[in-house]
């Protein structure tokens, strides 16, 4: 037998398999995936676009029957009563939500650095106590609070609100700030007790700038629950100085004949500030979401 035959017959290389049905799948399991995408944003979509329709219609074609349907004629006066109705409250609602954002993030992320970083006795039960108040219900606590606040002469309106939402805002930001603080390397922390920083020293001038991103994840986070809240909205406020959730549910019942149009429209504006805050802050609320996730 030749050279040539042992090696055609011995030496040969086995043919590759054919990757044709592997590629067909990937291409069939990346159309479903796609598809699924889909069907989720039209379905999400769908309420939002009954209620953008909704506040272009006239009272006479805002009716139940014509949800779907596009409106006969285009008019701007909902969103016109809309505003005039709301906007008092907006502006006290973020008279609400800004303080009460900032200061439940300042003391969630001292909170979070003494706990992440000072050893004491009994830290792990404090920071089991403070971690309780997330699952309080707010039910539960209603009449206690409203006899605590009356007794502490706090008005009502905008500064009992602004306690309210920062006390309860401390164990949920004290949770993420730890978290993510004990990702922080211990290297920068002894280097600043090297240097003869103390523990406000070392938070100041360490920790804080390195901070911002678990900064943007809490503000956010409080910024959406002060903006929504309704019941805390209901026990210790009126109409008078309450936020826009309680001036928005007096619109949508404040008539016998419901005014579908300027309740919708008022519905999309008292959603805007949320929503343009997502939008600006969204891609660092989810990186600052990841950074506390990976230890190093």
């Amino acid at each position: 037998m030749s050279t040539t035959a042992l090696i055609t017959t011995e030496g040969a290389v086995p043919a590759p398999a054919p990757v044709g049905n592997g590629r067909a799948g990937r291409v069939t399991w990346r159309t479903i995936r796609y598809a699924l995408a889909i069907i989720g944003v039209i379905v999400v979509l769908i309420p939002v676009y009954v209620l953008l329709i909704t506040s272009f219609k006239a009272p006479g074609d805002a009716s139940p029957t014509r949800a779907w349907a596009l409106p006969e004629n285009w008019t701007l006066d909902n969103w016109k009563g809309a505003w005039s109705a709301l906007w008092p409250s907006m502006l006290r609602s973020f008279e609400i939500v800004i303080p009460s954002a900032i200061i439940s993030s300042v003391l969630g992320s001292l909170n979070g650095f003494v706990l992440s970083r000072w050893s004491f006795r009994g830290a792990n039960i404090v920071f089991a106590c403070i971690l309780f108040g997330m699952f309080i219900p707010y039910q539960a606590v209603m009449i206690p609070l409203s006899q605590l606040v009356t007794n502490m002469h706090i008005p009502n309106g905008v500064p009992s609100l602004i306690l309210l939402h920062v006390v309860f805002g401390i164990p949920i930001t004290t949770l993420i700030m730890r978290n993510y603080y004990v990702t922080v390397p211990h290297e920068l922390v002894e280097a600043a007790r090297v240097d003869g920083a103390g523990m406000l020293r070392t938070y100041w001038s360490v920790i804080l700038p390195i901070s911002i991103p678990s900064f943007v994840v809490v503000l956010i986070w409080q910024f959406t629950n002060a903006w929504n809240d309704f019941l805390f909205a209901v026990f210790f406020s009126s109409s008078a100085n309450g936020p826009v959730t309680l001036a928005l549910n007096n619109l949508a019942n404040g008539s016998v004949l419901q005014d579908y149009g300027v309740s919708m429209a008022g519905a999309l504006l008292a959603s805007f500030p949320p929503l343009l805050v997502y939008i600006i802050l969204g891609k660092y609320f989810v990186g600052g979401l990841m950074s506390g996730s990976v230890k190093g």
